[in-house]
């Protein structure tokens, strides 16, 4: 009898060549979308989770002779995802909204509904590679490093870590799109998608000022001596390093942090802006091994530098970077790597200077 698994199938070319390689390999596949949002701006196609990307999934589905299944998980994604987005924002933090998704809204329901259809494994189109190792789970960046997404499945639950299978982990996405175009699917050449889901093509700034109530007030853009340079309508258009968009004075300068009880943005040199470390919480390890000597990516662009670990106890932590770095910000993940396995991650709460 064959063995089933779920694919979290979000109408996209990469878990739907997912889901033919396994169904390739012999699983019983059952194909599963979460239904997380409902489009309001006329126009607005071709992103993650959508209706019509639903639709895509159950063609994809119907073209491999597999089951396919929709559950509406709306709420829990505006709750876990889009509330927060907007609050993270309107407190002067910078979220990752991807990280929050994973952790919350896809892999751990994915595993409920897997083990309610009486699957052994779920698997995503994610680009990662993963397997269980004793209390943890052994999860390493892809083999294609442009598209790698480890960085964002390292706060899902351990229980659904551990049954996931990420068959796209060994592929570059050249290959991925020759697989899909192999098998006959109707999305092989469909875009990758490029923005968060729930924008909508909006720039996130106009989204908060949409959502974020009072807490996207104006304010002064002020240097670390109380000097004001000049203005802006609400801090949820910042984050720390950034430079782009401030016209503070009409020299360089990057925003250093944000107080949001009196809606100010502090900025500052370049010198200013790069801090030496980062408290996190919220952290947690991955594997058994407890390294002091990780590389920390602190947002997912990041290459990652070479850092200490400290401090470690009841869910907090300290990094040492060995050189400071630009653009250490509250709300972000702060993924620690030995080689290209992920050992650990944490929320950065605050930089060190």
């Amino acid at each position: 009898m064959a063995r089933r698994i779920v694919v979290g199938m979000s109408g996209g070319v990469d878990s739907s060549a997912a889901a033919a390689m396994l169904h390739r390999e012999g699983w019983e596949v059952i194909g599963v979308t979460l239904h997380l949002w409902d489009y309001v701006r006329a126009g607005h196609t071709g992103r993650c989770c959508a209706p019509e990307d639903q639709h895509d999934a159950a063609r994809v589905c119907e073209s491999l002779g597999i089951a396919h299944y929709t559950f509406d998980r709306r709420e829990l994604f505006r709750e876990k995802v889009v509330d927060r987005f907007v609050e993270d924002y309107a407190a002067g933090r910078t979220p990752s909204p991807c990280v929050r998704c994973n952790e919350s809204v896809k892999l751990g329901p994915l595993w409920e509904i897997a083990t309610r259809l009486g699957a052994e494994a779920v698997a995503t189109g994610h680009y990662a590679r993963v397997a269980p190792d004793g209390e943890g789970v052994d999860l390493r960046a892809a083999a294609d490093t442009a598209k790698d997404q480890s960085y964002f499945l390292w706060a899902a639950p351990l229980e659904a870590l551990r049954r996931l299978q990420l068959p796209l982990g060994e592929m570059l996405k050249p290959a991925v799109r020759a697989l899909a175009a192999e098998e006959g699917l109707a999305n092989a050449d469909k875009p990758d998608s490029v923005d968060l889901c729930f924008l909508e093509g909006q720039a996130y700034p106009v989204f908060m000022a949409q959502r974020g109530g009072a807490n996207t007030r104006p304010g002064n853009i002020e240097t670390v001596d109380g000097e004001v340079v000049g203005q802006h309508d609400g801090v949820h258009g910042f984050t720390p390093g950034q430079r782009k968009g401030l016209g503070a004075g009409g020299r360089p300068r990057y925003v250093l942090k944000i107080v949001p009880e009196r809606a100010a943005v502090i900025v500052g040199d370049d010198g200013e802006t790069r801090g030496a470390g980062a408290t996190l919480e919220g952290f947690r390890w991955l594997c058994e091994a407890r390294p002091e000597r990780v590389r920390a990516r602190i947002r997912y662009r990041h290459t990652g530098v070479e850092a200490t670990l400290d401090q470690v106890s009841e869910g907090r932590a300290r990094l040492l970077f060995d050189s400071p770095q630009r653009g250490v910000a509250p709300g972000q993940a702060a993924v620690l790597y030995v080689g290209d396995r992920v050992v650990g991650g944490g929320w950065i709460t605050e930089g060190l200077s």
